[in-house]
């Protein structure tokens, strides 16, 4: 059995756009996460490395339109840096 991550920061912009967010889509990533602790490849969260400017970072998804976006710093932490839609993120 896998070893659930525990290691586990949020940025200040993550804090702040989390704060942001509906009660039910706060609930929603509080849920996502313990599934992604547990199971990071998890077929629901549908987790995959992004591209170009943001090349370092792994997205997630929360909702059909919500995603959060983390990076991993020396294969031991992973920092939770954004959340929000598509076109907040990647707009």
């Amino acid at each position: 059995m896998a070893e659930i991550i525990t290691n586990i920061r949020f940025s200040k912009l993550f804090k702040k756009q989390y704060k942001k967010l509906p009660k039910r889509t706060q609930k929603q990533f509080d849920d996502r996460l313990l599934l992604w602790q547990k199971d990071p490849d998890n077929p629901l969260l549908r987790r995959h490395r992004l591209s170009g400017q943001l090349q370092n970072l792994y997205s997630i998804n929360i909702t059909g339109g919500i995603r959060a976006l983390y990076e991993i710093i020396d294969d031991e932490v992973y920092v939770y840096q954004m959340i929000g839609s598509h076109s907040e993120l990647y707009g």
